[in-house]
């Protein structure tokens, strides 16, 4: 398990600083270029470049990680690229980040590990049936499609909310696919990965997780996307990696209980540090502030 949770800390830590070089790198232009001179003037930019080689490693740590251990391990630990990337803002842009997004990010730390601790997920086989994987998909699908069509009217915080469930529930059936891809990489090599379809899923999923996650950013408010976009993976990723991979838990009540509340109290963490972290990465927000008011007007 201890290798599994190094990478995927990695992995979190390329996702955070990828997220922050990148929209840095955008916003840096004085002249806010647009079309292809905004394209040509990133490919240019060093640390746009660096961003998406910082995401890069994201997926190769996380491919990692999931190949080591169990996915209801490594997708709860994704959930502190959002504690880093607070963390990378407050030494490296400088902001100020309100007591609140500290205490939330603490919450959010401390009930993951109480929740891998006591749940200590375990177990697992690397040959889900195909039954398994077809109703899986089937049911994915079906409720992505049916949250993505439901989120083209409404108010933008209703937009925003659909759109990241949706994107929540296509990160943690992608990461199934990484895992059995890793799995036939790991098994037969690099004929047995291009030989074998999940690869090809790790594509498309990847690519329909991406349309979905930029609508859902686009769309609403940044604090109605971003905690359920952060907080539908592991939920899914969990149930995922029950059915179609065998892991468990350990089975009494009391540490179930423990392992439920330490969720719980890392979902209550996540929403409010989606809440009181700076709107954006040019915005200050003075310490012990009220920063709502700036995030209102996104």
């Amino acid at each position: 398990m201890w290798g599994a949770i190094v990478f995927a800390l990695l992995a979190a830590l390329c996702n955070a600083v990828s997220v922050l070089t990148r929209h840095v790198a955008s916003t840096a232009d004085p002249d806010h270029p647009t079309g292809l001179r905004e394209v040509g003037y990133l490919l240019r930019n060093p640390q746009w470049l660096a961003g998406w080689g910082a995401q890069i490693g994201a997926f190769v740590f996380q491919a990692v990680a999931l190949q080591l251990g169990q996915v209801s391990v490594v997708q709860p630990l994704l959930v502190t690229e959002l504690v880093m990337a607070l963390v990378l803002r407050r030494v490296f842009v400088h902001q100020a980040v309100a007591r609140a997004a500290w205490a939330g990010a603490a919450a959010a730390v401390a009930g993951l590990a109480v929740f891998i601790v006591a749940a200590e997920p375990r177990g697992g086989h690397a040959g889900p049936t195909g039954g398994h994987w077809t109703a899986a998909i089937a049911i994915c699908g079906a409720v992505v499609a049916a949250l993505v069509l439901g989120a083209r009217g409404g108010s933008p915080a209703r937009q925003a909310a659909l759109y990241g469930l949706a994107g929540g529930i296509t990160w943690a059936l992608e990461a199934t696919f990484i895992k059995a891809a890793t799995d036939d990489l790991a098994r037969a090599g690099l004929a047995g990965l291009f030989g074998h379809w999940p690869v090809y899923a790790v594509a498309a999923g990847g690519a329909a997780g991406v349309v979905i996650e930029q609508a859902a950013l686009q769309c609403g408010p940044l604090r109605v996307s971003q905690p359920l976009l952060t907080i539908t993976d592991p939920i899914v990723s969990i149930a995922l990696s029950v059915w179609l991979f065998g892991e468990h838990f350990v089975l009494n009540p009391a540490v179930l209980a423990a392992a439920a509340a330490g969720f719980l109290v890392m979902c209550g963490g996540v929403v409010l540090l989606s809440l009181t972290a700076p709107a954006t990465v040019e915005e200050d927000v003075d310490v012990g502030g009220d920063p709502a008011a700036v995030r209102d007007e996104h």
